[in-house]
């Protein structure tokens, strides 16, 4: 008996590497709604596939998302298109053409916008082992990575 349940065990974590692992391959993996935390703002971002098959990310809540001032909802200022800059801060798109590196098994390919300071960077997306996803922004070498925690 103690070997069947040791043996059901065994199966269990394997089948449990297993879908790790396929998540990881799997280009699609990454679509979904995520929630983080960036300078102190909570947020949530929903990641969809463009029709091209290139992946694009929107914030869709933000935590304190009025101007304590006005009330009124804030905004996308220091976007460096001044034609975005009118975008509430609950819309703002963070990426858009992402796409997936097989070879790499990672998504790459396109710059990674940030809201708080009005930069963009280059991005490279993977999963970790417990199930975040791991956003390495870089600019002219100097490097920084935010986490996403998807929601259920």
């Amino acid at each position: 008996m103690r070997k069947f349940i040791l043996t059901i065990v065994a199966a269990l974590v394997c089948i449990a590497s297993f879908a790790q692992n396929a998540k990881n391959s799997n280009a699609e993996s990454i679509i979904g709604k995520y929630e983080s935390v960036q300078g102190g703002d909570a947020y949530k971002v929903q990641v969809t596939r463009n029709s091209n098959g290139s992946f694009r990310a929107q914030i869709f809540w933000v935590a304190g998302d009025k101007d304590p001032k006005t009330g009124a909802k804030r905004l996308d200022e220091k976007n460096p298109d001044k034609s975005l800059r009118s975008v509430p801060c609950d819309k703002v798109v963070l990426f858009d053409g992402l796409v997936y590196d097989s070879a790499k098994k990672c998504w790459n390919g396109t710059k990674i916008y940030d809201p708080q300071r009005g930069i963009r960077a280059n991005v490279t997306c993977t999963f970790l082992s417990d199930g975040r996803l791991s956003l390495k922004g870089t600019v002219l070498g100097i490097s920084e990575t935010a986490y996403w925690t998807e929601l259920k």
